[in-house]
C-alpha cells in the first residue's frame, strides 16, 4: 500500500471537516445578521408585532426541525411544549408572585420535564408516534382546562396584564430564536448531531456501531421541548392572556411543521427560510384579502409542495448539489 493510498482517506477527512466548517461559518454569519435585524426594529418601528411573530415562527419551525430532520420524528401533538409554557408562566407569574423573568426559565425547564416524562411514546414510530404526541397534547389540555379555576383561569384562561412590557417580552423572544438557532448549529458540527444524523439514516447501522439510540434520542426531544415552551411563555408575556383555546390550538404545530418543510427540514437554514417566506406571504395575504387569508395562505401551500417538494433550500441542494459546499 502505497503512502498517496493510506493519504486518501486523511485529506479526504480533512477537506469534509473544511467544507463543515465553511457551511457553519456561513450559516452563523446569517443567524448573525437576522438576530441584529430583528434586535434593530424597535428602533425604527413603533410597531413590532410582525417582527416578534416572525422570531416565534423561526423559534418553533427551528425547534420542530430538530425532532423532523434530526430524528426523523413528526409530533403532530408538539403545540403541548407551547401551550404548557405558557400556562407555567402565567402561574408562575400571578399566582406565585415570581418575576417574570424566573418564571419563564421555569416554562423551560418544564418544557423538558415534560419531554422526559413523555419519552416512552418514542418507542412508536411514523404517523403511530404522531398520532399518539397528538392524542396526549389533547389530554394536557383538557386537563389544564378542568383544573380548578383560582389556578388555571378555568376555560377563561389567565390575564397577565400587570406584566406588560412588549419592548421587554420583544428581546425576550429575540433571545428565544438565538438560543433556537444556537442549538440547531451547534447540532450541525456536534457529535450528538452525526449521531442524531446516522440514526435518522439507518438505526440499526447506529446501533451496531455502538451509538445509544433511545438517549441520542431523548436528548435531542428534550432540546425540542424546550423551545416551544420558552415561546409559548414569552407570547403569554408578550399578549398578557394564556387562553386553553389559543395556547393548545392544533393550528401551532401546523404552521410549525408547515414553515420548516417549506423551507426544508434536515437542513440548517431551511425552517429559517420557510418561515420568513411564509409568515412574510401571509402577512400580505392578511392586509389585502383578509377574508380569504387561509384559503389563499393553503394555495400558496400546495403550489409550495408541488414545485418545491423539498423546500426551498431542500430542492436547491438537490438541483445543485455543490451548494452543499456552503448550504446546510
Amino acid at each position: 500500500m502505497t503512502s498517496s493510498t493510506l493519504g486518501r482517506p486523511t485529506s479526504q477527512f480533512q477537506a469534509d471537516k473544511r467544507t463543515e466548517r465553511l457551511r457553519y461559518l456561513i450559516s452563523l454569519g446569517i443567524f448573525t445578521a437576522l438576530v441584529i435585524i430583528m434586535a434593530a426594529v424597535p428602533q425604527f418601528f413603533s410597531n413590532a408585532s410582525l417582527a416578534f411573530y416572525l422570531m416565534l415562527w423561526v423559534a418553533m419551525a427551528t425547534g420542530m426541525n430538530i425532532c423532523v430532520g434530526f430524528t426523523g420524528y413528526l409530533p403532530f401533538g408538539y403545540v403541548v411544549f407551547y401551550g404548557v409554557g405558557a400556562y407555567v408562566t402565567g402561574i408562575c407569574y400571578k399566582l406565585l408572585g415570581l418575576p417574570i423573568l424566573p418564571s419563564l426559565l421555569i416554562a423551560g425547564a418544564m418544557g423538558g420535564l415534560l419531554a422526559l416524562l413523555l419519552a416512552p411514546t418514542l418507542r412508536l414510530k411514523g404517523v403511530y408516534f404522531g398520532i399518539v404526541s397528538l392524542a396526549l397534547a389533547s389530554i394536557v389540555r383538557m386537563l389544564i382546562s378542568n383544573l380548578p379555576q383560582e389556578y388555571t383561569g378555568g376555560s377563561m384562561g389567565l390575564i397577565l396584564s400587570s406584566a406588560n412590557n412588549p419592548l421587554h417580552s420583544y428581546y425576550a423572544m429575540l433571545a428565544v430564536m438565538a438560543l433556537s438557532l444556537a442549538i440547531v448549529l451547534w447540532l450541525s458540527i456536534s457529535s450528538l448531531g452525526r449521531q442524531l444524523r446516522a440514526i435518522k439514516d439507518d438505526e440499526g447501522a447506529a446501533a451496531c456501531v455502538g451509538i445509544n439510540v433511545p438517549r441520542v434520542r431523548l436528548k435531542a426531544w428534550v432540546l425540542a421541548a424546550i423551545i416551544p415552551a420558552l415561546a409559548g411563555g414569552v407570547e403569554a408575556w408578550y399578549t398578557n392572556v394564556v387562553d386553553p383555546e389559543y395556547s393548545f390550538h392544533v393550528l401551532i404545530t401546523a404552521k410549525s411543521i408547515i414553515y420548516g418543510m417549506a423551507g426544508g427540514f434536515g437542513t440548517i437554514l431551511g425552517p429559517v427560510v420557510g418561515a420568513l417566506a411564509l409568515v412574510g406571504v401571509d402577512h400580505l395575504i392578511w392586509q389585502s384579502f383578509p377574508l380569504l387569508n387561509l384559503l389563499l395562505l393553503g394555495l400558496v401551500i400546495i403550489l409550495l409542495m408541488l414545485f418545491l417538494p423539498h423546500g426551498v433550500i431542500g430542492s436547491i441542494l438537490k438541483r445543485h448539489p455543490g451548494l452543499r459546499r456552503y448550504i446546510a
